[in-house]
């Protein structure tokens, strides 16, 4: 059997927190992984230690090697007698480690230990695993001598090494401890080390023995650990973990135990027709079985020498009989062609006394069941009966009774959105271009070049450039411009590059990349290497120069395929920065009630085949199509992993039209039903939900109510501080922040993201329909609506209203509206005036204990789309229509002249508001650039007086004064504007100075 290694190669550290008092540190690594311990060199006096070193682990299992934990800590070496203080530390989750050949250097940010550690700076690290084979097993007494040698290793190093095994146990129960014996830690850590530590003089002199050690002694520590593992399997190996790794045992143990515990429980008649065995054996027609329940009649597939092996899945509210009768038929053919079917015998079983199985019990053993028949006896058929629900093993790979059976389409499926990369192109420049017809390089006077980059349907051109032959124009164009792809697994094969000359219309030459081998990188730490490549002109031209380009995949990005306010997965595309889930998001898609029929069946009566399709992450999960059913009932259960807790979760209910096809053998298109979104930060953990929610979409005739559905949701974290830890910390990777895209890019290559999934997704088996995909992730956010401007206008208002609110307040104080509320605010402005020291805390208070009384009030269902905010009951038909034409429109002329009348008409009303939006603030800059000298001369002169008065006046008298005069009775006030405000008024502004 093949054993794995982890590999840990620790590279270098950054911006360390000074610990020693002198403003250094002098670092070392603890590397602990599966009861194993590697520790590096001290780096003394350094705050950006390199050390470069290779530290390899054993892993004891290589399938539970994905749910271990990486830990590595740093420390401050002090000397002899002093404890090592903490520097941070690191946790990486073994579904991180990639394979050797893949790895990257990754800086991680450093973690507290306790919430009042002082920690700041990042550490480097490559992290791999390497599957080797096992060796040949040698000779016995070849073996016998390697183990003599084995046991009997340098004393110094059996001696350092000796106390280090208990270790690991040890500090992973302080760590549960008090912080001051946390700290403690370190000082045990150091005596262990230091002890097989020679003198600087002597570390030459025993360096060569002491390899030894290191290649002999770890791996018998890591067999050592294993055998203690062994004896005590359960609690040795929980007391090594970290505390994220309980917790994410804790929910993969929780996710088994609550399978279906959200939904209610179906009952489902199983029938398990396995094989049938003949009297006669001469006999080789094909025979098949015949399954009938009242009025349901179902047969199995015809087989002359295999076994049927068919199970079968009958919804038992929906049977009409109390007996099942199982019938072989054998299918024999007469010689003008004719199929005649003779029946072999029958079975019969009352379904009042089938058994009842409930996992986890063991499948039921189909047996032999004799048939009863006149014509011809002895035959017998292998079955197994029982009454079973939803939750059964078998029920996925079923016939269903209330999904048509084994249509493809109706069936439930999940679903993987591709994974996504931005690919960064930087085309740098080009030499030795044949723009000329020739073999010889021959330069135009001048032409106009310009690159175009093509990436599957993705294309993308550089600016133009020119290149002549004159000393003022370069003959070797450079562009140093940044061209950005949207790449998906597996990728494309090439990305081409073209060289086109404007001037002849004609391509220079091509060049191609190959795409898997591109290299990838995390950060922006080192940049990407530049290559030449040659270019290709064709048959006839086998070099047209070359180009130097620079290319590479950025995984420290997020590529965005959803729009930002719905997205359910922020983490980088990088392997090597995943971090591990806070928690598990557990949905059950219930029930359906009420739905309207969307098409005819037969032509006469109307009818829905409704199914649910719920998205979050990269996971899109699909459930069975409930068939001709205005009440559908799934009751199907799926989990999904939770990284951050503010995203959303998206399902949408279709009518499925893709398992029929028409006359040309083209299949339909699902018709959307309606859509519900829960946001995840909204719900109170380790609670469940039971909701209905309203199934409201959008038609060009208006807003129309489809049903409702029904659905359970639960949040489970089981560690507060994370999940609390989690809204602190960034919502996208870093590399969006340190190396940000433009909001133009951003948005196109989101959109061609959304291209892709729908493109991939599509071509599943089945496959998820692009205007599924399409709804789903609200593709058309982009698309001019009258009514989406309508309702964001509104929200706008809504939130303003509350600053409105409140002036309208202090305007009613001010004119005396309320003389009691007026006197009491001067008697506050007096106290707030003389201290001034009780202003936030007073202001704090309040909004501590407004919140804290509306907590009482908080809307306990989570919050579902709404009619009402969306602005769907007060648009027009012609709005509608409007937004439901596609680009380019495909209405009538004079109908989108009406519209664009409509559309200059409010772009008119909003030129005003920012034109006047902008006077104020051209008043404003007037005022100081002396462009009305008079009005810039009363303010200087004002000034001067104001810096006079407030120098002999005191602050707080003028508050006193100011506040007063504000609250001023209205017979003391004066109904034409105040004196400041005509001055501002008459500033100029550059609004006549626009043509």
């Amino acid at each position: 059997m093949a054993t794995r290694k982890l590999i840990v190669e620790v590279c270098n550290a950054k911006n360390l927190m000074p610990k020693d008092g002198q403003g250094t540190a002098s670092a070392y690594a603890i590397v602990d992984f599966d009861g194993q311990r590697r520790r590096t060199k001290t780096k003394f006096r350094d705050l950006n230690p390199a050390w470069d070193e290779r530290l390899e682990f054993l892993v004891q299992d290589t399938e539970s090697m994905a749910t271990e934990i990486l830990e590595i800590n740093l420390y401050n070496d002090k000397k002899a007698g002093k404890r090592s203080t903490f520097l941070g530390k690191v946790k990486l989750a073994g579904s991180t480690f990639a394979k050797a050949g893949s790895e990257s250097l990754v800086y991680y940010p450093l973690e507290k230990r306790s919430v009042f550690s002082q920690i700041k700076g990042e550490i480097g690290v490559k992290v791999c695993y390497v599957d080797e084979d096992p060796p040949a097993p040698p000779p016995a007494d070849d073996s016998a001598a390697e183990q003599k040698t084995e046991q009997a290793p340098p004393a110094d190093a059996s001696e350092g090494k000796q106390p280090e095994t208990p270790k690991p146990e040890e500090e992973k129960k302080d760590e549960k401890a008090e912080e001051k014996k946390e700290e403690e830690k370190p000082k045990e850590e150091v005596k262990t080390e230091e002890k097989p530590n020679p003198p600087p003089e002597d570390r030459p002199q025993e360096a060569p023995p002491a390899a030894v050690p290191a290649e002999i002694v770890n791996p018998s520590l890591a067999h050592d650990e294993k055998s203690k593992q062994r004896e005590k399997p359960v609690t040795g190996k929980q007391t090594d973990l970290s505390v994220n790794e309980l917790e994410l045992r804790s929910l993969s143990s929780d996710r088994g135990r609550s399978t279906y515990d959200l939904v209610d429980r179906m009952p489902f008649l199983y029938v398990r027709v396995v094989k049938a065995k003949r009297a006669s054996k001469d006999s080789n027609f094909p025979i098949h079985a015949k399954l009938v329940i009242g009025t349901h009649i179902i047969r199995t597939k015809s087989q002359s020498d295999k076994d049927w092996d068919q199970v079968f899945a009958f919804d038992k509210e929906g049977l009409n009989s109390t007996s099942l009768e199982v019938s072989v038929w054998s299918e024999e053919k007469k010689e003008n062609d004719e199929c005649v079917e003779n029946c072999l015998g029958t079975v019969s079983f009352d379904l009042q006394e089938v058994p009842k199985r409930v996992p986890p019990d063991s499948p039921l053993a189909p047996q032999w069941y004799s048939l009863e028949s006149e014509k011809s006896p002895g035959n017998d058929v292998m079955l197994a009966v029982w009454i079973g629900t939803q939750a059964d093993e078998a029920f996925q790979e079923a016939w269903q009774s209330d999904s048509g059976g084994l249509i493809p389409e109706t069936r439930a499926k999940v679903y993987l959105s591709p994974k996504l990369w931005y690919l960064r192109l930087t085309v740098i420049q080009t030499q030795d271009l044949q723009l000329a017809s020739g073999t010889e390089p021959k330069v135009r006077s001048c032409s106009e070049l310009f690159v175009k980059a093509q990436l599957g349907p993705q294309l993308f051109k550089t600016s133009r450039t020119t290149v002549g032959s004159s000393s003022s124009i370069s003959a070797n164009p450079t562009w140093n411009e940044d061209l950005v792809f949207v790449a998906a697994e597996p990728f494309e094969p090439f990305l081409v590059l073209t060289v086109e000359d404007v001037s002849s219309g004609q391509s220079v030459g091509h060049a191609k990349i190959h795409v898997p081998t591109i290299e990838r990188r995390t950060d922006d730490l080192a940049e990407p290497k530049s290559r030449w490549f040659n270019l290709t002109g064709g048959e006839t031209k086998p070099y047209a120069g070359r180009i130097h380009v620079s290319v590479c995949l950025e995984g420290g990005y997020h590529v965005l395929d959803e729009a930002a306010h719905v997205t359910s997965d922020v983490r980088a595309a990088a392997k090597q920065l995943a971090k591990a889930p806070i928690g598990l998001l557990e949905v059950g898609i219930r029930s359906a009630t009420n739905l309207l029929p969307v098409k005819t069946k037969d032509g006469a009566r109307g009818t829905t085949d409704a199914y649910v399709v719920a998205k979050y992450g990269p996971k899109w999960v699909r459930t069975r199509t409930i068939l001709d059913r205005f009440n559908p009932r799934w009751n199907e259960q799926y989990t999904w992993d939770v990284y951050d807790p503010c995203t959303v979760l998206t399902i949408g209910v279709f009518d499925n039209g893709r398992y029929k096809k028409d006359e040309e053998g083209k299949p339909g298109k699902d018709i959307r039903i309606g859509k519900v979104r829960i946001r995840l930060s909204t719900l109170d953990t380790n609670r469940v939900y039971l909701n209905s929610y309203c199934l409201t979409v959008l038609l060009p005739g208006g807003a129309k109510k489809m049903g409702e559905i029904e659905i359970t949701v639960r949040f489970s974290c089981s560690s507060w501080l994370t999940l609390i830890q989690s809204y602190g910390s960034p919502i996208l990777p870093r590399m969006h922040y340190v190396r940000p895209l433009g909001p133009a890019q951003q948005d196109i290559l989101r959109h061609t993201a959304m291209r892709i999934v729908t493109a991939r997704l599509a071509r599943s088996e089945p496959p998820l329909g692009q205007e599924v995909v399409q709804f789903m992730l609200d593709s058309d956010t982009h698309v001019w609506s009258v009514r989406r401007s309508k309702a964001n206008w509104f929200r706008v208002v809504g939130c303003l209203s509350r600053a409105a609110t409140l002036a309208r307040w202090l305007d009613e104080i001010r004119t005396w509206a309320h003389p009691p509320t007026t006197v009491l605010l001067h008697v506050l402005l007096v106290a707030v005036v003389l201290c001034p020291h009780l202003i936030l805390p007073t202001l704090f208070m309040y909004a501590f204990l407004i919140v804290a009384l509306r907590f009482r009030y908080r809307l306990r269902v989570p919050h579902n789309m709404d009619p009402r905010l969306s602005y769907v009951d007060a648009v027009g038909p012609d709005e509608l229509d409007e937004e439901f034409d596609g680009l380019p429109s495909t209405r009538p002329a004079d109908t989108v002249r009406i519209r664009y009348d409509r559309l200059r008409a409010l772009a008119g009303r909003a030129q005003t508001l920012l034109g006047d939006v902008a006077a104020q603030g051209e008043r404003l800059e007037a005022l100081f650039n002396w462009r009305d000298p008079r009005a810039t001369g009363i303010f200087v002169v004002f000034c001067l007086f104001a810096s006079l008065l407030f120098y002999a006046v005191p602050f707080k008298v003028f508050a006193l004064v100011a506040g007063f005069y504000y609250l001023r009775h209205p017979r003391f006030r004066d109904d034409m504007p105040s004196v400041p405000v005509n001055f501002f008024r008459r500033l100029p502004s550059l609004s006549d100075q626009i043509l």
